[in-house]
């Protein structure tokens, strides 16, 4: 299912659902403009018409009363992961198709949401795009000025979920410091790491420091635990801020390693850390004069590995938590 699929799918779905706005942004010139690092993943495939990206926003406000809270939720929906031009070897490629599980959380809790008419105004983005290898493909030692206004240096084009979702995570931050009682969350099949960490299964969920304070991990694996949908519970560290950091003068930091996830020692950790630095989130932490809660949630060892069924996971555990 490439992006414009996904799009009639949504389309289809939510056509009769009043209490869901759906916006839809595919222009190429405003992608660009927009979300600068999407559009460096969608640039190798924006050249074939049905694989073109887009980013989808779909949105909910409470109609019988003000909303209690406030959720901004970014899904990552690599329609297809080819690695781009850090190509993904050895077989290495199969079952790639899958990489778009968190955009459909994203949008099966906004489904719910339309059912459940909670007194929570709930904003859901799909960060919808083919990271495809071609003579158009961004490349490595490029420097890539986020919406944010962060010089990242790509250093691997496998590592696109990241910058797919970065500024459109800045762009619900945004939209979050002026909402009541907001939280922020990205949910994605990022990381190999994740998986090798905590084994099939098990979604891993990240705080920063107002969720934190808020005992949000915690709470979201017991109703998790209670569920039948599990978490388990990692922690974005000062290590983990400055391995994105960059040394080297015009840019800010860098996009990943040079190895996989895998390879790394704090491999599904780092990329939480890096949404927050490239998006601007890094302003709104526990020394920020304003604070804003933000959960990073990967999904890759509990989404279903191919060739077995997707999961729906963490799904459930999502809507008992939230739309309470």
């Amino acid at each position: 299912m490439a992006p414009p699929k996904v799009e009639e799918y949504i389309l289809e779905t939510f056509k009769n659902t009043p209490s869901i706005k759906i916006n839809i942004i595919k222009d190429p010139k405003i992608l660009d403009k927009e979300y600068p690092l999407f559009s460096a993943v969608n640039r190798a495939a924006s050249v074939i018409d049905r694989h073109q990206g887009r980013v989808i926003f779909l949105e909910y406000e409470p109609t019988s009363s003000s909303p209690t809270s406030s959720l901004f939720l970014v899904g990552k929906g690599v329609t297809y992961d080819t690695g781009g031009a850090d190509i993904k070897i050895s077989g290495n490629m199969a079952g790639m198709a899958r990489d778009k599980c968190g955009a459909a959380v994203v949008a099966g809790f906004m489904k719910a949401v339309a059912m459940l008419q909670p007194k929570v105004r709930v904003v859901g983005a799909l960060a919808v795009v083919r990271n495809s290898c071609g003579e158009n493909s961004y490349v490595s030692d490029e420097v890539v000025v986020s919406r944010a206004g962060k010089r990242i240096r790509v250093t691997n084009t496998d590592a696109e979920g990241r910058f797919a979702m970065a500024d459109v995570l800045a762009h619900m931050a945004e939209k979050a410091k002026d909402a009541v009682n907001p939280h922020l969350f990205t949910i994605a099949t990022l990381t190999g790491h994740a998986c090798l960490t905590v084994g099939e299964g098990y979604s891993i969920v990240m705080d920063n420091g107002p969720a934190r304070q808020e005992n949000n991990a915690v709470l979201l694996s017991e109703t998790g635990e209670a569920m039948g949908d599990p978490f388990e519970i990692s922690r974005i560290r000062r290590e983990d801020f400055r391995f994105f950091k960059s040394k080297c003068e015009g840019e800010d930091l860098i996009q990943s390693g040079m190895k996989s996830s895998g390879s790394n020692s704090r491999g599904h950790q780092g990329p939480g850390a890096f949404l927050i630095g490239a998006s601007g989130l890094d302003k709104f932490g526990l020394d920020g004069n304003q604070t804003l809660k933000y959960t990073h949630l990967d999904i890759a060892p509990s989404s279903g590995d191919y060739p077995q069924e997707p999961t729906g996971r963490p799904l459930v555990s999502l809507i008992s938590h939230y739309l309470k």
